[in-house]
């Protein structure tokens, strides 16, 4: 059995689950923390898409839908939102309870705050800063059920992971450099977040749903074909639009 972690917070209410996720067992949202309002999600060639401001703080929203607890391994970049390792499903995560949510505003530094999530140009991401930029732009979450309780309890893994710390690699430097246009998520300011450790027995190795929400900039998202193009109307200019004096 493993230890995992199991978020303090308050309920959330009124989030909308993903279409194309409706048997998942939780809805995943995104919540932007500086605008306070949650993230359109635009469906385009079955994946889902939202738009970042860049600078702006953001939260992952899990809402458990089923009435057993269910694990939550989460990645932002492809980094494990715990341990700041490379992602993987079988690494550790956040426990929900039954039909309850959870809000994950961060990059786990203790059992006592994270470092903020906040959008920002490529070269800026956590992920480019310890040199691992190959998937910036997408957040993931892997749901897990729990096996029914033994009769017998088992020895609880006490293994800890530790903390992600920031890195001065720069050995992608160039490839980088050349798409600095794109989004990742930052390492920002502290914030209280209090965790504590639960045990946690997986009913199966894989996953039962893989949830992944993708995001950039509007203008990119524009440019990828996700989003329209803005339409204007189309008609001869005028060089005086404003006609005759009107009466004051």
């Amino acid at each position: 059995m493993r230890r995992t972690l199991f978020l303090i917070t308050c309920l959330l209410a009124g989030l909308v689950p993903l279409a194309a996720c409706a048997k998942a067992p939780a809805d995943v949202r995104v919540y932007d923390r500086t605008a306070g309002r949650l993230l359109d999600v635009h469906v385009h060639e079955g994946r889902h898409y939202v738009v970042g401001e860049p600078g702006h703080e953001y939260e992952i929203r899990v809402r458990n839908r089923t009435s057993g607890r269910l694990l939550a391994v989460t990645s932002v970049d492809g980094v494990d939102v715990v341990t700041g390792r490379t992602a993987d499903v079988s690494q550790g995560g956040y426990v929900i309870d039954p039909r309850g949510s959870v809000a994950i505003d961060g990059w786990r530094k203790s059992l006592g705050d994270v470092a903020a999530f906040y959008f920002t140009p490529l070269p800026d991401s956590y992920a480019a800063h310890t040199d691992r930029p190959d998937d910036v732009g997408v957040i993931g979450v892997a749901l897990f059920r729990e096996r029914p309780a033994p009769c017998c309890g088992k020895r609880m893994d006490r293994a800890q992971a530790p903390a992600p710390a920031e890195s001065e690699a720069a050995g992608a430097a160039a490839d980088i450099l050349r798409e600095s246009a794109r989004l990742g998520t930052g390492h920002g300011s502290r914030l209280d977040s209090p965790a504590q450790y639960t045990a946690f027995d997986r009913a199966s190795d894989a996953p039962e749903a893989i949830v992944a929400i993708y995001y950039d900039s509007r203008r990119n998202l524009v440019a990828q074909g996700v989003l329209p193009r803005p339409h204007y109307a189309r008609r001869t200019p005028d060089p005086f639009p404003g006609g005759f004096v009107p009466d004051p």
